[in-house]
Parts: C-alpha cells; structure tokens; sequence
C-alpha cells in the first residue's frame, strides 16, 4: 500500500504520546539538545533583560527553566509542554526558592494573555509544530511589543545518513520534514515578529552502530510521527538492510548522524495589534498562573 498524499503531516497525538513515554529516559539520552541549549543560553547573554515573564516553549523536562529562573531570579518562568511525562519530570529540577509554573499545553494554543511575556524561550521544539505559522502567530500574539523571541529549530541536512539508509529499502517516510533556514524566516516574518536573525550550525553525533542512533531517538521521544510512516514494525530483512545501507557513511569506526541546527532571534509587535485569538478558548495572565483564590 503507498503511504498517504500528505505524508509528512505531522500527527500531534502521535507526537505527544512519544514525549510523553519518553519523560523518564530523555535527559541521559539528549547530549545534543543540552549542547543545544547551552548555546541558546549563552544567547541571551549581550541583552540587559530584566523581564516580568519568561515562557519557555516545549520545555520538556524543565532543566532550561530551572536555568532561566537561575538567572532571571524575579520572573515568572513558565515552563509549558504538550506532553504530561515531560512536566513530571520537570518537577524534579524545581528549587524552593527558584520555583517555576508547570502548564501542560498546545505551542499553537497558549492559555496566555496577548501582550504578557517578555522572553519565549525555545529549544529545539519548533520543528515539532504544524503548521508552523500557527504557532509562531502566538508567540508573537502573547509576546509583549517590546518582547523577545530566541529559539532553535531544526533544518532539512538533520538525521540526513537515517533517511538515505531508509531510503533504499521502501517509500515511506522514517525521518521528519525540517524546514530550511529561509522558510522559517519567512514564517517569522508572516507572523508580524520583527527584525528575524537567523543562523545555522551542523553538529555531528556518532555512534558505534546504527541502532544506537534508534534507541537514542527512541529514548527523547523523537519518533516518526509523519503520515506517511509505515503503520507496522519495520521486519528483520528491511532492518538488516537499513543497518547495512547505513555503514557506507562510516568513518574513523564510528557512524554519524548529522543534525543542522537553526538558530534564532526576533522580536515583537511593536505595539501593532495582536494576531488573532482563537473562538471559545481562555487566555490567562501569567501573573495568575499557580496562585489560588
């Protein structure tokens, strides 16, 4: 059977459910996306920040909250994922005096108020949301105009071996879409945030054989979540042939996987009006996140 039209529509209740199991085993797998977020960090460094409220965006397990309200001691940090497993695991980095708010949420349908968030912090998740104009149309929408989106995303050379190992053994889709640095600019731009800055990197993380790599995706919950992906077990022969066909890329005795991160910046409305909100949902200030009447 040919996999569907739109093969890679992402399906967010597959994707949940992965973050979701993944919560327990994400942090000693994801060296990437700590190396990641490192450099997104160090990012905020040139800006002389003292904001209210930071959200940080597909938070997963909160060590980058726990970091932010580290160095922004006075703000509200929120800390908002799609996946339950993920907030539950966050609530191990929580500090008694270094707390921040745990809010379990769609990225394309914050349960904020226009205008109330300083800083969206975001660390490898937007790859994740589709489509990505949804989601950046609320960054922008509950930033504040004078506001400060920073992110990194990842582009289409990601997981490249994976996919050109898959590639000779059927039609379906085994790896993710990315987008490429310009197409999220341009999303950036459709979205009203201002003055985008984007760069990219390419990192390389190797391993002693290609279903290490697997385990690993496995492990931080980024499984194929695309329409077009096979809808039973992949059998012995096809992954033989896989692991086979991955071994061509082999150097030094090690096999690597290539991620290209995306990084960037932008900013606010700038006092223009807010995109517009979605019918029958509650938006909340943050200041009112955690507290109880």
């Amino acid at each position: 059977m040919s996999p569907p039209a739109d093969t890679f529509e992402l399906d967010k209740a597959g994707v949940r459910a992965a973050f979701d199991r993944a919560g327990p085993t994400y942090e000693a797998t994801a060296v990437l996306q700590s190396r990641v977020a490192e450099e997104l960090l160090s990012r905020l460094e040139p800006f002389d920040f003292r904001p209210g409220a930071i959200l940080d965006l597909g938070a997963g397990t909160g060590r980058l909250a726990a970091e932010l309200k580290s160095r922004y001691r006075r703000a509200l940090v929120i800390a908002l994922d799609l996946a339950p497993g993920m907030l539950r695991e966050a609530a191990r980095h929580q500090r008694f005096l270094r707390r921040f708010e745990r809010v379990c949420a769609d990225a394309a349908r914050l349960p904020l108020e226009a205008g109330s968030v300083d800083i969206v912090f975001s660390n490898l998740m937007l790859q994740w949301c589709d489509p990505l104009d949804e989601t950046l149309a609320e960054v922008r929408r509950v930033l504040k105009p004078q506001g400060c989106f920073l992110f990194s995303t990842l582009g289409p050379d990601t997981l490249k071996e994976l996919r050109s190992a898959w590639a000779g053994v059927d039609s379906y889709n085994h790896v993710n879409r990315f987008l490429d640095m310009h197409d999220v600019g341009d999303a950036l731009v459709r979205a009203g945030l201002l003055e985008p800055v984007l760069d990219v990197d390419r990192l390389q993380v190797t391993y002693d054989d290609a279903l290490s790599l697997m385990r690993d995706l496995k492990s931080i919950g980024a499984r194929n979540a695309t329409a077009g992906r096979a809808r039973s077990l992949a059998g012995r022969d096809r992954l033989q042939r896989v692991l086979a066909a991955y071994e061509s890329f082999r150097k030094d005795g090690r096999l690597p996987a290539t991620y290209e991160v995306v990084y960037g910046a932008a900013w606010g409305s700038d006092g223009r009006p807010a995109a517009p909100v979605h019918g029958g949902e509650v938006r909340i200030p943050p200041s009112r996140i955690g507290r109880r009447k």
